[in-house]
């Protein structure tokens, strides 16, 4: 565990945005002169592509050479109503989509291209030129929450706190009633089977099944309000990570019916504590009946208050943090130009993960899971440094 302060020099550039790739092996990083790629695992420059002007949103296809691009800070590269969809292998623009509005968040795949706006998501072919082939009305999502994969594409409902699945082959849309205020954080399982929740009180996480949109899980965060900044499955999907304003990052342990009753290496709590407590509590056996059915919609059913098994604090840097209320980070037009954005979660195995934040004082970290003297996992911080100095 790295305890001594940094010895790199400030660096004058500053980070726009922060985005993993799909399988959380590298991430992107949109700056005010362009773009650059880093290793996760070690936070180590991979890319770097100077524009000389700012990318408020950068996103990564896969580990494809294809990224798109939105501009942002103080001087955009592109109009803030415009993707780019970027071939950095040619170095070159491959395709460009224009929207009416301000793109707030985009995703890609292999074959399609979806474009979150504030009040809809767009989808597009992957294709030259692209074809649009859907649109979907949403309630406001200034945070352009959306998730992508070769089966499914989920984003906010109509109605606050409400989440849409469109099955990509059938064009089927069906509606999870996830929470009943705004969603604050959104994410997709790597094999696309499960999704997570937060909403902008950022007390009570919710899991859903994909496929069936029945919930399985719930997970308490906290008691207090709270900024989500990210939530992230691990690749087995046996955990769910996420950090938050408070500083802090929390693992949960996830069920499914398809494995055995988890191991008591790593049991969360379910008993009315400190929020990330690691203490002992037995959880495993109303786990085990959190099947996917008809009991998951029973108030107070199989449900209680579960922590996360194991917390430890994140650096958010020395600059000003999101404000709690997501309706905050859109006041300002431009993407790039309203307080950068912290805690965004990558894991590189079962085992590790990295938190990175965006900002002049942009941070990476390395997380651990080892097996503590009690035999429960706990998360331990390995390192971490300034990566924009490296």
């Amino acid at each position: 565990m790295n305890t001594r302060p940094p010895i790199e020099t400030p660096n004058e550039h500053a980070a726009l945005s922060v985005a993993f790739n799909n399988d959380a092996s590298r991430f992107v990083v949109g700056l005010d002169s362009g773009f650059c790629i880093f290793v996760s695992d070690s936070g180590k420059i991979q890319t770097a592509r100077v524009f000389n002007a700012g990318l408020g949103l950068v996103q990564m296809m896969g580990n494809a050479n294809y990224l798109a691009l939105v501009g942002g800070g103080r001087s955009p590269k592109f109009p803030q109503n415009k993707v780019i969809i970027w071939d950095d292998s040619k170095g070159k623009t491959a395709l460009e989509i224009a929207t009416l509005t301000a793109v707030r968040g985009v995703q890609i795949s292999k074959t399609r291209v979806a474009v979150a706006l504030q009040n809809s998501v767009r989808v597009y072919a992957f294709q030259k030129p692209p074809q649009p082939l859907a649109r979907y009305e949403t309630a406001d999502n200034l945070l352009g929450l959306c998730c992508l994969t070769d089966k499914y594409l989920v984003f906010p409902g109509r109605t606050p706190g409400q989440v849409q699945v469109v099955h990509i082959e059938t064009e089927s849309v069906s509606i999870i009633p996830a929470h009943s205020s705004n969603l604050r954080a959104l994410q997709i399982s790597s094999d696309g089977e499960l999704i997570a929740t937060a909403s902008e009180k950022g007390t009570i996480i919710r899991i859903f099944s994909t496929s069936s949109c029945a919930k399985i899980a719930e997970r308490r965060r906290g008691t207090e309000f709270a900024a989500v900044y990210s939530l992230r499955f691990s690749p087995s999907g046996d955990m769910l990570a996420c950090t938050s304003d408070k500083g802090s990052l929390h693992i949960f342990e996830v069920p499914s019916p398809r494995r055995p009753t988890s191991s008591t290496a790593h049991r969360p709590t379910a008993s009315p504590g400190l929020a990330g407590s690691s203490s002992g509590g037995s959880s495993s056996n109303a786990d085990s009946r959190n099947k996917w059915g008809f009991l998951s919609n029973i108030p107070f059913g199989p449900f209680s208050d579960v922590y996360s098994f194991t917390s430890a604090p994140f650096e958010t840097g020395d600059e000003p943090l999101l404000p709690s209320n997501p309706r905050h980070v859109g006041e300002s037009p431009v993407l790039g130009t309203s307080r950068p954005i912290k805690g965004v979660v990558g894991w590189v195995s079962d085992r590790s993960l990295v938190v990175v934040g965006a900002g002049q004082d942009a941070r990476w970290e390395k997380f651990v899971l080892q097996t503590g003297e009690d035999g429960r996992l706990v998360v331990v911080r390995e390192g971490w440094k300034r990566y924009l100095g490296n």
